[in-house]
């Protein structure tokens, strides 16, 4: 029987996941929590007490494993304060609207996009702003904390020992400059860059399991934190491990709350290529790395459209249904347009909803799965993306979304691999690089209908769309 040796804890947006790994690769158990949004007077903030509970309690699952790692990693959009061995105060909920005072403020200072790769973004989803805001909030307290993004903030969780790391610190932040490898021009005025804990790499241990932890978790003391990272890199790292992956001119469409799409070999950093008010950005790979992207909140947008769990367009049993009610979405015309999170994707201005909605339950899911479809192809479009896609994560199983996809994309190799671990896989492979996912990557087959027409009938929609 297999022992477990690794944990990776995975702090999403919507979800929290602790994963327990054997030292061949293979995922032992798994254990999740939604994540709840947490009010503070007007101010929705992270639910930083009820994740550190499930994170506590799902380490003492594993207690009879002899445990050597623990990997954390968490999306990009916030910034942890840390003083006195606590926060200084409960991080911002990255959808939380700041006051309009605040955003005009921030943006006559915001550095501009060809310094940082970072475009501005609504709400809170760019770091610096949180710190603006929390600068007005809690006046000095920036100034006098240690700062670090929300991956590092976990492993300061289980160690105690404070870190920074680039993949986390260059997602949209506004903090960093992804050319020059050094935090932006904002980032040194504002005296934040000299607030943040010391770089490290995702792969370097910083410490090990505080010994309150380790006690009442019945976990080693021994075991060794690592600096973690941002989650969609780590869903890169586990794609590089395939073949037809690594060294190649391919893009990696990670799933899930947000879709993002991160464009590898043979990019550069060619800001001048990207258009910065359709969502396109530059994110930085553990390494450094500038990494030409782009994204849309197509996990948020489905759950949206379907007005039920989001599961009911991914899982299994539903799919046979779903792909036969394709033909009927298609030639009643019906469709969804952009955008129904505002500010966000490819057409950030645009006011969405269905033109002829669908009465059966099977062909608005079916529908909204094209609607995703559309999206992402617009996304791939706008950072160049050619040769092979790898779509991974939850809506990798979304065979309506998929294969519609690959139909837009005649000229590209789709694949998907085995959905729901991936990022914590790559995250395992910061340990063990040599491992390789289980499995072959799967080769899609586009849908057998002309979906160009039906692509060339919702560009034009969006030609009069308000």
């Amino acid at each position: 029987m297999d022992k477990g040796f690794a944990i990776v804890v995975d702090i999403g947006k919507t979800l929290s996941k602790v994963t327990l790994w054997s030292r061949s690769g293979r995922m032992l158990s798994k254990l999740s929590r939604p994540n709840l949004r947490v009010s503070k007077g007007d101010i929705i903030r992270l639910d930083t007490r009820g994740i550190a509970a499930f994170v506590e309690e799902s380490l003492s699952h594993f207690a009879g494993h002899p445990v050597e790692y623990i990997i954390p990693v968490a999306h990009g959009a916030a910034i942890a304060a840390v003083e006195n061995g606590a926060l200084a105060y409960v991080p911002i909920d990255y959808e939380q609207e700041p006051p309009e005072e605040i955003v005009r403020a921030y943006r006559k200072q915001r550095p501009a996009f060809r310094e940082t790769g970072s475009p501005a973004l609504p709400a809170c989803l760019n770091c610096a702003i949180q710190l603006f805001w929390a600068d007005t909030l809690y006046p000095g307290k920036v100034g006098s904390s240690t700062l670090m993004p929300w991956a590092q903030y976990w492993a300061w969780f289980l160690s105690g020992a404070a870190a920074t790391e680039v993949s986390s610190l260059g997602c949209h932040s506004d903090l960093w400059n992804p050319a020059e490898a050094e935090f932006s021009g904002m980032a040194e005025e504002q005296g934040w860059a000299g607030r943040f804990a010391p770089l490290r790499r995702a792969g370097d241990v910083v410490g090990t399991l505080r010994p309150d932890l380790a006690r009442r978790t019945g976990l080693p003391k021994e075991v060794k934190i690592l600096a973690g990272l941002h989650d969609s890199n780590a869903a890169l790292i586990a794609a590089r491990g395939f073949a037809e992956i690594e060294g190649k001119d391919a893009t990696i469409l990670s799933t899930g709350t947000w879709f993002i799409a991160l464009r590898l070999a043979g990019t550069g950093c060619d800001l001048s290529a990207l258009p910065e008010q359709r969502d396109c950005l530059v994110n930085v790979d553990p390494s450094g790395h500038p990494i030409l992207s782009a994204r849309f909140m197509g996990g948020r947008e489905i759950e949206m459209l379907i007005e039920l769990d989001t599961r009911q367009v991914d899982i299994r049993p539903d799919q046979p249904r779903l792909l036969d009610a394709v033909p009927h979405v298609l030639a009643a015309g019906a469709m969804v347009l952009p955008t129904l999170a505002p500010g966000n994707g490819p057409f950030p201005h645009g006011t969405g909803g269905w033109i002829i909605q669908p009465d059966d339950w099977f062909a608005r899911r079916a529908g909204a799965c094209l609607y995703a479809a559309l999206m992402a192809n617009e996304s791939l479009d706008l950072i160049g993306s050619r040769g092979r896609l790898l779509i991974e994560g939850r809506f990798a199983e979304a065979e309506v979304f998929v294969r519609a996809l690959a139909a837009l994309r005649p000229d590209t190799e789709v694949f998907v691999a085995k959905a729901h671990n991936d990022v914590s896989f790559g995250a395992l492979r910061l340990i063990e690089p040599a491992l390789r996912p289980t499995g072959e990557l799967q080769r899609i087959d586009p849908l057998p209908y002309d979906l160009a027409a039906y692509a060339k009938a919702w560009q034009g929609h969006l030609k009069v769309a308000p």
